[in-house]
C-alpha cells in the first residue's frame, strides 16, 4: 500500500487529514494491529476532532475483518484507553487523536496488552512495514464489536490517589478537547468547586488551541483565577492526557516543578523507590531524589520510551518537563487527570496554597522553556551548537545534552513536528538569559 510513510512517528502515528493520514491507512493500521497483538479483545476509543469518529470505525473495520473482537470506547481521553486495557486485561487498544497539536492534525495511539507501550521499538515499525507490504494474515470469519462507556470507573479510580480532597475552589480549562467530559463525574464524586471554562466538546477548538504548553493559550484560565480569587487552574490539552497547573497568584507551574513536587509526595510514600524522568527535566527533580534517597534514571522523550523504562526500573512514578506524568498504579501510563489530582491532594493535606508549596523549587533554578526553530538541517545544527559547546559534559541519549556545573542545555529534534526545541536551564536568570541569546544566535546562523 502507497501512502505517506513519514505518518509514522517515534511513539504515535500523526498527520494531516485527509491529505495524509487517509481512512484506508486508518483501516489497514487495524488490520495489522490486529495482527500484531496477542488473542483478546482491542479497545478503540477517539476525540472530538471532526474526523475522529470515521476514523476510529476505519480502525474498527479493519480490526474486525481480522477477527477481532473489538470494544468501541466512543469519546475518551487518551489516559482512559490505558485504564481500559489495564483494567479489563484487552489485547491492546487504539486510540485516535492529535493530542494538542492543531485541528488539521489527526492521529492514532497504539497501546498493547498490560499497557505495554507500541513505538518505533517496540512494534510500532512492524505495523508500518506490514501495511507497506499488504502483508496481513487470512482470518477464517470476521469479528466483532460492542460498546462500552468506562467514564465513571475511569474518574472513580483517578480518584484513588487522592481520597482527602477538600472543597478546593479550582478552574478547569479543558479548550474543547477531552479532558471536559471528567468534570460532571469529578462534581458528582467530590465536593470541589469546580468553574469551568469552554467544557464543550468541538474538535474545531473555536476559544483557543488545546495546547497548555504556549502560554496564550492560557490567558483564560489565568484570567478565571484571578477574577474568581481561585485556589488554582487546570489546562488540559486536547486529549485530556496532559495537565498545567497556574497557582493562585496566576503564575504557571511549569512541568518540571510539578513533577518536582510529586516526587516528593511519591518517595515520602514510598522511601527508596525509582523515580524516572526525561532528558529535559530540570535538575531539582534529581536532586529531590538525592535528598530523599530514592533512586531515579534519565529516560527519553515520549510516552512509548518512558513505559518500558517504568517496567525496566520498576519506578512509582515518571515525569516529563512537557506536562506528562506517569504512575506505577495507572498501569505505567501517564494521566492528567491523575497528576492535578495528586497536586489537590497535597494541598489538602498540608494546608498549603499552591504558591507555597512551588516556591523553594521555583527559586532553584531558572529555565528558558522549551523554544522551537524551524529548521531542514537539524543534524548540521545540533553539530554547530555540540562544536561550540565541546568541554561541557555531552550526551546524545535524546538529541543533545550538554552540562556545565552551573548550567546546561538540551536540543533535539521534535518527534511529532519539524521543528528543534531547545531546552536551558542555569543557577541564576542572568546566565539564562545570556546563553539563551548566545545559544539561540548560533542556531538562527546555522539554519539553512
Amino acid at each position: 500500500m502507497k501512502f505517506t510513510e513519514s505518518i509514522f512517528k517515534a511513539y504515535d502515528i500523526r498527520g494531516k487529514v485527509p491529505s495524509e493520514l487517509t481512512h484506508e491507512v486508518a483501516k489497514a493500521v487495524g488490520r495489522a494491529l490486529a495482527d500484531f497483538l496477542p488473542t483478546g479483545k482491542v479497545a478503540v476509543g477517539r476525540d472530538m476532532r471532526p474526523d475522529s469518529e470515521r476514523l476510529a470505525n476505519s480502525i474498527i473495520e479493519g480490526l474486525i475483518e481480522q477477527g477481532r473482537e473489538v470494544v468501541d470506547l466512543g469519546q475518551i481521553t487518551s489516559d482512559m484507553i490505558y485504564f481500559a486495557v489495564g483494567k479489563n486485561n484487552f489485547a491492546g487498544g487504539a486510540m485516535v487523536t492529535a493530542s494538542h497539536n492543531p485541528g488539521e492534525y489527526n492521529g492514532i495511539k497504539l497501546t498493547g496488552a498490560g499497557v505495554t507501550p507500541i513505538g518505533e521499538e517496540t512494534g510500532l515499525l512492524d505495523i508500518k512495514s506490514a501495511i507497506i507490504n499488504d502483508e496481513y494474515k487470512i482470518s477464517s470469519e470476521k469479528g466483532s464489536k460492542t460498546e462500552m462507556n468506562i467514564l465513571a470507573d475511569w474518574v472513580k479510580h483517578a480518584l484513588t490517589f487522592a481520597p482527602h480532597l477538600k472543597s478546593l475552589k479550582i478552574g478547569i480549562d479543558a479548550g474543547n478537547g477531552m479532558g471536559g467530559i471528567v468534570v460532571p463525574e469529578l462534581q458528582k464524586d467530590t465536593d470541589l468547586d469546580i468553574h469551568g471554562l469552554y467544557l464543550e466538546l468541538d474538535g474545531t477548538f473555536p476559544n483557543h488551541p488545546a495546547n497548555p504548553t504556549i502560554y496564550e493559550n492560557l490567558k483564560d484560565i489565568i484570567h478565571l483565577v484571578k477574577t474568581e480569587k481561585l485556589d488554582c487552574g487546570i489546562a488540559f490539552d486536547g486529549d485530556g492526557d496532559r495537565a498545567y497547573l497556574i497557582d493562585e497568584n496566576c503564575d504557571v507551574v511549569s512541568g518540571s516543578i510539578l513533577g518536582a513536587l510529586l516526587t516528593e509526595r511519591f518517595l515520602s510514600e514510598n522511601p527508596g523507590a525509582t523515580i524516572l524522568y526525561n532528558a529535559i527535566t530540570s535538575r531539582i527533580v534529581a536532586e529531590i531524589v538525592e535528598e530523599m534517597g530514592g533512586k531515579s534514571h534519565r529516560t527519553k522523550v515520549g510516552h512509548s520510551f518512558i513505559k518500558a523504562d517504568m517496567r525496566k526500573y520498576d519506578a512509582i512514578f515518571a515525569c516529563e518537563h512537557s506536562g506528562h506524568f506517569y504512575f506505577k498504579d495507572n498501569y505505567n501510563a501517564d494521566s492528567g487527570l491523575i497528576a492535578a489530582l495528586c497536586v489537590l491532594e497535597i494541598m489538602s493535606q498540608t494546608g498549603k496554597k499552591l504558591s507555597e508549596l512551588c516556591r523553594p523549587l521555583r527559586e532553584a533554578y531558572s529555565d528558558s522553556g522549551e523554544i522551537n526553530f524551524e529548521a531542514s538541517n537539524k543534524d548540521e545544527v545540533i553539530e554547530a551548537v555540540a562544536n561550540k559547546f565541546s568541554d561541557g559534559q555531552q550526551d546524545r541519549l535524546d538529541g543533545l545534552t550538554v552540562n556545565y556545573p552551573d548550567w546546561w542545555l538540551n536540543l533535539r529534534p521534535s518527534n511529532t513536528e519539524p521543528l528543534l526545541r531547545l531546552n536551558i536551564e542555569a543557577k541564576n536568570s542572568e546566565l539564562m538569559r545570556s546563553k539563551l541569546s548566545e545559544i539561540t544566535e548560533i542556531i538562527k546562523n546555522s539554519i539553512d
